[in-house]
Formats: structure tokens, sequence, C-alpha cells
């Protein structure tokens, strides 16, 4: 692996001519999980929680992430930390999204920059009043919901903890 006291005296070019060896591995795991790049649509994030969590990547991402080797479907969130404590959902939440989101479990992702935090495993029961809450609203305006936001302190509060980061920064 590159040595940091050689990395710390190279420019920034030379840096990434250093590093991108190890970044062309990455993409050729991430090809093996139907993730085409790594740098897209969180692509690297997604690898890392399809290695912890199993699951399997539904590919074109229309529709929900994710399946288990049963073909049970999930939906998959992520929040950075680094920038906001929530997490987005739909451009263009409506009930036909909603009753979607309502039939699959779903896997929220706690990330702080690029580094797996937390995993956490919501059943779609559990955010039953978040749904109603958007869906009356959209019943009262007859409005798309603009990407409303899931915040982390519920999903804390109703999910089951099913991965936390280690001391050592490997995934398991």
């Amino acid at each position: 692996s590159p040595n940091p006291e050689v990395l710390d005296t190279q420019t920034d070019i030379e840096r990434l001519n250093i590093t991108f060896p190890y970044l062309r591995e990455f993409q050729k795991l991430a090809n093996k999980y139907d993730i085409s790049d790594v740098f897209q649509d969180n692509g690297g994030k997604l690898l890392q929680v399809l290695l912890v969590t199993g699951l399997t990547n539904i590919k074109p991402r229309e529709g929900n992430d994710a399946v288990d080797v049963n073909g049970k479907e999930f939906e998959l969130k992520s929040v950075n930390l680094s920038l906001t404590n929530q997490f987005s959902t739909h451009h263009h939440l409506n009930p036909k999204i909603i009753a979607k989101y309502r039939l699959v479990d779903w896997i929220f992702c706690v990330y702080d920059s690029i580094e797996l935090k937390e995993i956490y495993y919501v059943t779609p029961d559990k955010l039953e009043p978040w749904f109603k809450k958007y869906e009356d609203k959209w019943n009262i305006d007859k409005k798309d919901g603009n990407n409303p936001k899931i915040p982390l302190s519920l999903v804390k509060s109703i999910g089951k903890l099913i991965f936390s980061s280690s001391s050592d920064g490997l995934l398991f």
C-alpha cells in the first residue's frame, strides 16, 4: 500500500498517480457487484453496504435498490454526517411512491465522509407515521414532495442497529 511518509512529500498529482491503481482495483471489485462507476451515484458507498449486508444491487436502480438471497427487495438510504443528519427520500414524493415505500424494508447507512459508521434496519410499519404525514400533505396540497427528509434521530429511535464500525475501521 502507499507509504504515507512518501505520499506527504508528493505533489497532489503525484499522490493521485500513486493511489489511483488502488482505486482501479476498487472499481474492479465494484464491477463484480454491478456498480459500473464508484464515483457516480454513491457507487463506492453502495459497494461497502452490499459487502457488509450481503445484499445484491438491483440494476438498473429504478425502483428498489437491493435484494437479498430470497428475493426480498430493500430501499437503501445513506447520509453523510459531514454534510447533514437527514436522509433524502424522493424528488417527487407522492402517494404512488409512498405506496411502493410501504412494501419494502429499509436499510439506512450512516457515513462520516467515506467511512461507513452504522447501518440501521427499519421495517415499513415503523415508518408509517412518516408515510402518513407526507401522504396527508400531498392530499391537501396535491403537489409532490420535493425530497422530504427522514431525520437520523428518527431512524435511530425506530431502527435496529445491524452494523457499527470497529475501531480499526475495517468492515466485516
